[in-house]
């Protein structure tokens, strides 16, 4: 059911990200905006036993526009997960 807001407004509640699968971690991007432009950040998981681990990941990298932010937060958390792999989490 429409909440109250979102009828007198028009809009609908925003669809969970999707996950980008890299190796056995899950990468949602999550740019920042900051100013007129977007902060590359992601969110970055893995299960170990049942436990899910999470990194927030925040560069101080921008870009201009939104999508741009979204595919450089994916190459950076791909990277990252290169260099460090389950490290990632200590």
């Amino acid at each position: 059911m429409p909440s109250f807001l979102s009828r007198l407004f028009g809009t609908t509640p925003a669809a969970a990200p999707q996950a980008i699968l890299h190796k056995d971690f899950r990468i949602f991007p999550a740019p920042i905006r900051d100013g007129s432009a977007f902060r590359i950040a992601a969110r970055v998981e893995k299960d170990f036993g049942g436990e899910t681990k999470v990194h927030q990941l925040i560069r101080a990298d921008t870009r201009a526009s939104q999508d741009e932010a979204m595919e450089a937060s994916v190459q950076k958390a791909r990277q990252a997960i290169d260099q460090l792999g389950d490290s990632l989490f200590g």
